[in-house]
């Protein structure tokens, strides 16, 4: 397999902000806590690396993916909808997120990077 260039992406959302809540997605997302069929489709889909980072109630996800292998929307959404573990592990997730206000038909809002150390003089 051939990889192409490594992408960065960062996506935001907030959770529902009760302290139970947020530790049960916590739980959730420790190793071994999302099914095996949900991390092999991310890792299908040509991520490389995948973090969610928390302050409060905010959520950042941090992924590297190989450009090449990034399926375009469609046939993400499509394959996606065919699979019922991530079907259900979108629905279980969604409970205990929230989206941002300036975004309320978005689970996950890409976010634009705007500095880059590496490109200053």
């Amino acid at each position: 397999m051939t990889l192409g260039e490594i992408v960065r992406r960062c996506f935001v959302v907030d959770l529902v902000d009760e302290p139970e809540s947020i530790a049960r997605y916590r739980e959730w997302h420790k190793p071994g806590g999302p099914p095996q069929a949900v991390t092999d489709a991310i890792r299908a889909d040509g991520v490389t690396d995948l973090q969610i980072w928390i302050v409060g109630d905010r959520i950042v996800m941090l992924l590297e993916q190989d450009n090449a292998l990034a399926p375009n929307g469609a046939a993400k959404a499509a394959r996606d909808a065919a699979n019922p573990d991530v079907q259900a592990w979108d629905a279980l997730m969604r409970t205990f997120q929230r989206p941002l206000p300036f975004a309320p038909d978005i689970t996950w809002a890409e976010m634009e990077q705007i500095y880059g150390l590496d490109q200053q003089p």
